[in-house]
């Protein structure tokens, strides 16, 4: 499957994974403003997880002919993807064990001192919700079990992409 193996040197895939992330928080942020679901600590995670992977389409996207830029793409879409994954299934687990003292969350983020996105763009990144609370649920599923299978396509898509480059092409 060369073809497979190509795609991460055309910015047109690379541009579909940013946008692709970026229609994912555009929204969380009508779930938050225009329906009134306030995101918890858990939500303010993910949002950074799901920004990761815009960051990561967006140099792809700019920067698909070079190496370099190609593995800091593959890099940050792999740190969003796992990252989003392993905090979706930890929400998930919050939501089951509502009223645990062993699963409850914090109400401000513990973003690094040197990037306190919460206090830079609180209307993205500032937490105001319960992480043990289900107001949401479609077919069943809770946002953050539905966030489960968007993480766990993102993670197996940059997979079978990653194996294929790594089988196929002459460099990364």
């Amino acid at each position: 499957m060369k073809v497979l193996s190509n795609l991460t040197t055309n910015n047109k895939p690379w541009l579909l994974l940013a946008l692709s992330a970026l229609g994912l928080e555009l929204c969380a942020l009508f779930f938050q403003y225009a329906m009134n679901l306030a995101p918890c600590i858990m939500c303010v995670y993910q949002r950074v997880a799901i920004c990761t992977i815009i960051l990561a389409g967006l140099i792809g996207f700019w920067g698909c002919q070079f190496l370099v830029a190609r593995v800091i793409a593959y890099g940050l879409w792999a740190t969003g993807a796992i990252w989003g994954l392993v905090i979706a299934v930890e929400h998930v687990e919050m939501q089951e064990n509502s009223g645990s003292l062993f699963f409850s969350c914090e109400f401000i983020p513990n973003f690094p001192s040197w990037a306190p996105l919460h206090e830079w763009l609180p209307a993205l990144f500032e937490a105001t919700g319960d992480c043990g609370e289900i107001s949401w649920q479609v077919l069943g599923y809770s946002m953050p079990q539905w966030m489960i299978m968007v993480y766990g396509a993102y993670v197996a898509v940059f997979v079978l992409i990653l194996l294929n480059r790594l089988i196929h092409a002459k460099s990364f």
